[in-house]
C-alpha cells in the first residue's frame, strides 16, 4: 500500500529529480517509476562496487524534488544493517536494459565506506530534527524576502 501511494505521488519527483543525475548505460528513459526505483540496489561506485543494500524510501521536498533516499543496509561492509540517509549529492542512477527486454535499475553511491557508516540512521530524532530545520530554513527566507520587498518598496516611495 506504502508503495503504491509513493509511486503516484511522486512519479513527477522523480523524472525531474533523477533526469538530472541519471547515468544510463544505454539511452536514457526520460521517466523514471518511483515502483522501480524503490527495492533498487544500491552499491558503492567505483573501486569495489560492494553491495550496500536497497532502496527503501525516497525523501522529497515541497518542490516535490528528491533530496535524499533511504537505504536499508544490511550487515555487508559492518554497517550492521541500519536505514540511512544518502543525500543527492552522494548518489546517481543507473539504469540498463536486460537481454529479456527489462529496465534493471541500480544506485551508486559515491562515498567511502567510513563516509556510509557515518550518514545518518533514518529514524525519528532525524527526521524531527529535518522538519525542524527546513521550517527554520523557510522562516529566514520569508523574513529576508518580506524585508527585502518592503526596503525596495521603501525606496521606491521616497523617490516619488
Amino acid at each position: 500500500m506504502r508503495k503504491t501511494i509513493l509511486t503516484t505521488v511522486i512519479g513527477t519527483a522523480l523524472m525531474g529529480s533523477f533526469a538530472m543525475s541519471a547515468h544510463a548505460q544505454n539511452e536514457p528513459q526520460g521517466m523514471y517509476s518511483a515502483d522501480d526505483i524503490l527495492d533498487a540496489e544500491v552499491y558503492f561506485a567505483g573501486g569495489s562496487g560492494e553491495e550496500i543494500g536497497d532502496v527503501d524510501d525516497i525523501l522529497f521536498d515541497e518542490e516535490m524534488k528528491i533530496t535524499a533516499l533511504v537505504i536499508e543496509s544490511g550487515s555487508v561492509l559492518g554497517l550492521g544493517g541500519r536505514e540511512i540517509v544518502v543525500g543527492t549529492d552522494y548518489f546517481t542512477l543507473e539504469t540498463s536494459t536486460e537481454n529479456d527486454g527489462d529496465t534493471e535499475h541500480r544506485i551508486m553511491v559515491d562515498a567511502s565506506q567510513e563516509e556510509v557508516e557515518a550518514f545518518p540512521a533514518y529514524d525519528n530524532d532525524w527526521w524531527e530534527q529535518t522538519k525542524a530545520n527546513a521550517r527554520d530554513a523557510w522562516e529566514t527566507t520569508r523574513d529576508g524576502a518580506q524585508s527585502a520587498w518592503q526596503s525596495t518598496r521603501d525606496a521606491v516611495n521616497a523617490d516619488e
